[in-house]
């Protein structure tokens, strides 16, 4: 039999230690994923904590609890109260009353299940539809946004979302190409028209794929969401740990820390951001882009 693949979330003991779980505490995993950092959780807390979990995306959600109930079953009477919420972290408030809950785990990055699932359309290194959805129940699709866009208004985002230099060449080489229906064709596409430079560690196409996708999901705009609202959810003393992946997340995250420092709302505790050590960067590459910030209410 094929072993059961094992999920690794990233910078695990150094999240836990900043979230400070205490035994029947209040948590959130605002990106509860595969459930790779709720399952470490849920073994701190007890039976007498609770743990509420977060995700927009559906496949996502039954993978974990299905994990979660694995660990409910070991754990016995000593598992905590687990709450699933199927909607995306930037409506927490609408879930949680002010003051409430004692930490807040969020972990930016896209999961394992949607990068490898090649049906899902979110990444090049295999050929599927164009979605890259990470709610799949609704929203604009990734072909949507590559065939209905202008040339500006493509080029634009790939510039601002994706940080690419090259953003109008490929905008355009696009626009010709069109229409483009899967990730294959489009990571082509954009291969021709901004092929690698000597020096490049990534693939040609990294930048506008994430910068679709963080369209497609109006990522920034959640973060900005859940930034303006987790201190509000935090009881005093609670704690907010974030993991971002890449420059735009990271940068939202450090400007809120100072701005709540600076209004004594915050006690920042990570001066420089937490990065995966040599030997967790060995055993998972995801963690190698991987920064961790977190804060104290005060």
């Amino acid at each position: 039999m094929t072993p059961k693949p094992v999920h690794t979330p990233v910078l695990l003991e150094d999240a836990l230690e900043y979230l400070n779980v205490r035994p029947g505490g209040v948590y959130v995993d605002a990106t509860l994923g595969l459930a790779g950092h709720s399952s470490a959780i849920a073994r701190k807390l007890g039976k007498a904590g609770k743990l509420i979990c977060f995700d927009r995306d559906p496949e996502a959600m039954a993978k974990a609890k299905a994990r979660m109930d694995e660990v409910a079953a070991e754990l016995g009477d000593q598992m905590p109260t687990v709450v699933y919420v199927p909607r995306a972290f930037s409506e927490a408030a609408q879930e949680i009353k002010p003051g409430t809950i004692d930490g807040l785990l969020a972990d930016f990055g896209v999961s394992s299940l949607q990068l490898d699932e090649a049906y899902r359309g979110f990444s090049f290194r295999s050929d599927g539809p164009l979605d890259m959805r990470m709610d799949t129940r609704s929203g604009e699709t990734a072909e949507q946004v590559v065939n209905q866009e202008n040339e500006n208004e493509l080029a634009d985002l790939i510039y601002e979302f994706g940080e690419e230099r090259r953003s109008r060449k490929i905008a355009r080489a696009i626009v010709r190409a069109r229409p483009i229906s899967t990730t294959a064709e489009l990571a082509r596409v954009i291969s021709v028209a901004a092929p690698s430079m000597k020096g490049d560690k990534i693939h040609p196409a990294t930048r506008t794929f994430q910068a679709i996708r963080i369209r497609v999901n109006n990522e920034l705009g959640e973060i900005q969401s859940l930034l303006k609202s987790a201190g509000s959810l935090l009881k005093k003393n609670g704690r907010l740990v974030l993991i971002s992946f890449h420059s735009l997340e990271d940068r939202l995250v450090k400007d809120a820390f100072k701005e709540a420092k600076d209004a004594k709302v915050f006690e920042v505790l990570t001066k420089k951001p937490v990065i995966a050590d040599d030997e967790e960067q060995r055993r998972n590459p995801r963690s190698r882009s991987a920064k961790m910030r977190a804060a104290q209410k005060l």
